[in-house]
């Protein structure tokens, strides 16, 4: 038989056309992010299976590809268990790599450190629009910053990025892991239940509030909560300001240090931002990572009809690997996500600048020289690439050289 010459389920060969895009899209992140400081590492695709199964990520965790113990260490006669065969796993975000990454360089690195990484991830979910088993992240990372700061830098930095990129009008959802165990608190569920609560309130923006009640019954949750936790969401809707509005209602029961910041972050990002979008508060917002502590965030493109990207603050995973907590906040950028709405609407990528070699003959006096670069500098600000180069005795032989580094004109000055 013939061996398949498709790619494995819920992966994907990229064209060239696209491979233009992907690679233009990479290049605005990269220096959009450097802009504000962010500086880029690069970590292995494989990690410790303990660190990926180590209950951080949430419903991620189901979806690790493993890597089985090599040589010796490979018994499959005595293994009585799959983590007897198994010390590694292909990871399924950046920032449980990027912790490790910090604990473990510490002492070489600045704090704040302000980290731009940039890879594939491995995720064995079920394939649809925009989604695949692998797939690239655009993570940005402020470690050592525990003020708002760490936010409003990673908001701003994201969206100017998506507005260079093209996008408009698109939304940033803003809210806090503080508040959604607040509402669960206040409802009278057990602490236990509140990671299979969010999971649940999650489906919020597809299946509803009935949805999400009848959900929340079918679990077996008592109905008295399960009641008085929709009443908050419909309460919410009436109020002019929800975010206010929680607060006080949760008075006691959550701390004013959270709606404070939420309302600093958003003031801030509101009187600052280089792009066209909006940041919001949303309560239904869950963010499916277990490592997650306070701020949370997401955004929404219109023509997706979901998230594109998303984030939040992880304050205590670090110190799950070096004993010493340290602030950490984060935001990643939905890059499949992008590329496939940048297709979909027809994106052209930008004309390359033309390439334009000005030759001068020896012997141009210094202020005919001066007024040649000027001209050029002038063309340079036009998005003209200019070269001034001497002109030899073989003009035929250079240019042709010329031409193979793409120049395709060429203007010659004489005495």
């Amino acid at each position: 038989m013939p061996l398949n010459k498709k790619p494995v389920n819920g992966m994907k060969d990229i064209l060239p056309d696209e491979m233009a895009i992907r690679a233009y899209v990479s290049g605005v992140i990269r220096e959009t992010y450097s802009q504000f400081g962010f500086a880029p590492i690069e970590t292995p695709c494989v990690e410790h299976i303990g660190n990926l199964s180590s209950k951080q990520g949430g419903e991620n965790e189901k979806l690790i590809f493993k890597i089985l113990k090599r040589g010796e260490k490979l018994d499959l006669e005595h293994a009585e268990a799959e983590n007897d065969l198994v010390d590694g796993g292909l990871r399924y975000d950046l920032t449980v790599p990027l912790v490790r990454f910090f604990a473990n360089h510490e002492n070489e690195l600045p704090v704040p450190f302000k980290a731009l990484q940039m890879g594939n991830v491995w995720r064995a979910d079920r394939p649809q629009r925009g989604r695949y088993r692998q797939f690239m992240q655009c993570d940005i990372d402020i470690l050592g910053e525990a003020s708002e700061l760490a936010e409003i830098e990673l908001i701003l930095a994201t969206a100017t990025t998506l507005g260079r990129i093209g996008f408009k009008n698109f939304q940033i959802r803003i809210s806090d892991r503080r508040v959604l165990k607040a509402m669960a608190e206040y409802s009278g569920f057990a602490e236990e239940a509140y990671d299979s609560i969010f999971i649940i309130l999650d489906k919020m923006d597809k299946i509803g509030t009935s949805g999400v009640a009848k959900e929340l019954l079918a679990g077996g949750f008592p109905p008295d909560s399960v009641s008085r936790y929709m009443g908050l969401f419909e309460e919410l809707k009436a109020a002019a300001d929800g975010l206010a509005f929680l607060m006080k209602k949760l008075e006691g029961i959550i701390a004013p240090e959270a709606g404070q910041n939420l309302t600093d972050i958003i003031t801030a990002v509101q009187g600052t931002a280089a792009a066209e979008f909006a940041i919001v508060f949303d309560p239904t917002l869950v963010r499916g990572m277990s490592y997650y502590t306070g701020s949370i965030f997401e955004v929404s493109i219109p023509e997706f009809g979901g998230s594109c990207g998303g984030g939040g603050r992880y304050d205590k995973l670090v110190g799950q690997f070096s004993g010493k907590e340290v602030p950490a906040c984060g935001f990643s950028i939905g890059f499949e996500r992008i590329i496939l709405l940048l297709k979909e609407s027809g994106f052209k990528l930008p004309a390359p600048p033309v390439k334009k070699a000005y030759l001068l003959e020896k012997g141009l006096a210094s202020d005919e020289i001066c007024r040649i670069i000027k001209q050029a500098q002038e063309e340079r600000q036009n998005g003209c690439q200019v070269s001034i180069v001497r002109m030899n005795k073989n003009k035929k032989f250079q240019k042709e050289q010329l031409s193979k580094e793409g120049y395709q004109e060429f203007v010659e000055f004489f005495i």
